[in-house]
């Protein structure tokens, strides 16, 4: 079965840090390209991280410089280490990967994990 495991969600107060790990279970990532996304209810979707199979990471502005994505294949996981949290990070995020290259004909999601930044 295939599935996208995420973990690492939690409450923290604003500037600490939290970081989100994603295991793909039943298929390797090595030829994926895996994302990060964040949903806050009520809003669509938004893209955060994103990382190639040849790991080349881009973000959103919202989060750049604040947050970094990086794989380790040979553990199936991809991480999302989120530091100077703001309030406004405050969602839902969800992995998801798209392969394999070159035909990126399979999509996956995991289940989400929540993460709350408050005082």
């Amino acid at each position: 079965q295939v599935q996208l495991v995420e973990s690492g969600g939690g409450w923290v107060r604003p500037g600490e840090s939290l970081r989100l790990s994603c295991v793909a279970v039943g298929f390797t990532t090595g030829y994926y390209r895996i994302n990060w996304y964040r949903q806050v209810p009520g809003q669509e979707r938004e893209l955060v991280a994103e990382i190639s199979a040849a790991g080349n990471a881009d973000y959103a502005d919202s989060v750049r410089g604040r947050f970094a994505i990086s794989r380790v294949d040979t553990m199936n996981t991809v991480y999302l280490q989120m530091n100077s949290l703001k309030p406004e990070d405050t969602a839902v995020y969800y992995c998801n990967a798209n392969g394999p290259w070159p035909a990126y004909q399979n999509d996956y999601w995991g289940q989400g994990t929540s993460v709350t930044v408050s005082s």
